[in-house]
């Protein structure tokens, strides 16, 4: 008899990321990839962890590299809540494996076949592949340049598990929530009774002015927080966090120690020596000053090499993304392989949405080129448009 691998119904709902498909496209040589959600190399603090990986060894290495709490390590649990701008226990933090985890476990625990799912329009694409396998039907709110439009979530709201938000410079238009907006909107998902999670991987990245206070400071036993060292220290040590509800958090730690037992104690404690002495407050307007250059470079190309063209963007006041359109009559999806030959890649913008989508539209990555690089790819890809519409 031939072996059959019988896989369960749900697998065959995942998909790969569209992104990481466009990734091996960019790895030809000569592609400037705006494509990618990378942060740059060079915010990395090399120095600062060589010099912590050192004295881990050298102090608590027994400890490091054996098991430890599924919970995550104690004294960064303490910093993670000591860092947040609300009065945070950290019993109620779960150190997670990225910040990626968190959303897979928040699948794992609050959805079922068929349980309704709402997100912004359009979302974090990673998000959709987190609670895909779970089998939800996810609907999209009506999104603007403020935010979520309070008025089609009352509409939306009934039944809903939760409202899965990015407040901070979002991924994929980089938009920010303005106050007014996430007053209106912590208020209402409190009058209906709908949780919240809070995605906010970007939130330290701001260029000018920090972001409004998050919606969970606003009503911490209605929301969980997801955080991440990957955009202020390094994506690499596959680190992050949740706060979590004490109704919620039990079966949240349950799901963790099914998936992986803990979080690598060796990262941990490694990131919680980086960060004594206040390191983060130090290294991260490194991190803003650079992105800010980067992004202010794609604005200034994209002004002089767009001129003529019905091409239109936003300007993030933060993160590692603007969102973009395409001329009438191009649509992204299509147009990326034209884009390619001239040496440049985006990522389109229909992947983003959970229901429909603008196949003009596209996200551009400013923080892993350089200055140089983006103004290279901005003039390659302004030529492929030209081009097309000869």
């Amino acid at each position: 008899m031939t072996l059959q691998w019988t896989q369960a119904r749900r697998a065959a709902k995942m998909n790969p990321s569209v992104i990481r498909e466009i990734l091996k496209v960019t790895e030809k040589p000569g592609i400037i990839s705006f494509a990618g959600g990378l942060p740059s190399a060079r915010t990395f603090p090399k120095s600062e962890f060589a010099a912590a990986c050192a004295a881990v060894l050298a102090n608590d290495a027994d400890a490091a590299l054996q098991y430890g709490a599924s919970e995550g390590y104690g004294p960064l649990r303490q910093a993670v809540a000591d860092m947040l701008p609300w009065d945070v226990n950290p019993d109620q933090v779960l150190i997670t494996t990225g910040s990626q985890q968190g959303l897979d476990l928040i699948a794992k625990i609050l959805i079922d076949e068929g349980s309704k799912v709402l997100v912004e329009t359009p979302t974090y694409l990673g998000a959709l592949q987190a609670f895909t396998p779970m089998e939800p039907e996810v609907h999209g709110v009506n999104s603007d340049e403020e935010g979520i439009d309070v008025a089609d979530l009352a509409v939306k709201a009934k039944e809903a598990r939760f409202l899965y938000v990015l407040p901070n410079f979002q991924n994929p238009t980089g938009r920010t929530m303005t106050e007014a907006r996430r007053v209106a909107l912590s208020a209402k998902a409190k009058e209906l009774g709908l949780p919240i999670v809070e995605d906010n991987p970007y939130g330290d990245l701001w260029f000018d002015t920090p972001p409004p206070l998050p919606l969970t400071a606003r009503n911490p036993e209605g929301c969980v927080y997801l955080g991440s060292f990957s955009k202020i220290l390094a994506p690499g040590l596959r680190l992050g966090f949740l706060v979590a509800p004490k109704a919620l958090y039990p079966k949240l730690l349950q799901a963790k120690q099914a998936a992986d037992l803990h979080t690598p104690s060796f990262n941990q404690r490694m990131v919680s020596h980086v960060m004594q002495g206040e390191f983060l407050k130090r290294h991260v307007p490194t991190i803003r000053a650079q992105y800010k250059e980067q992004r202010d470079a794609m604005l200034s190309a994209l002004q002089r090499e767009m001129a003529g063209l019905d091409f239109t963007w936003n300007m993030p006041l933060g993160g590692m993304f603007l969102w973009a359109r395409l001329p009438e009559g191009i649509n992204a999806v299509d147009f990326l392989e034209k884009a390619v030959d001239k040496g440049v890649a985006y990522v389109p913008g229909v992947p983003f949405f959970a229901e429909g989508g603008d196949p003009r539209s596209l996200r551009l990555s400013f923080v892993t080129p350089s200055v140089e690089e983006i103004n290279r790819g901005v003039a390659a890809l302004a030529q492929a448009i030209r081009e097309h519409l000869k």
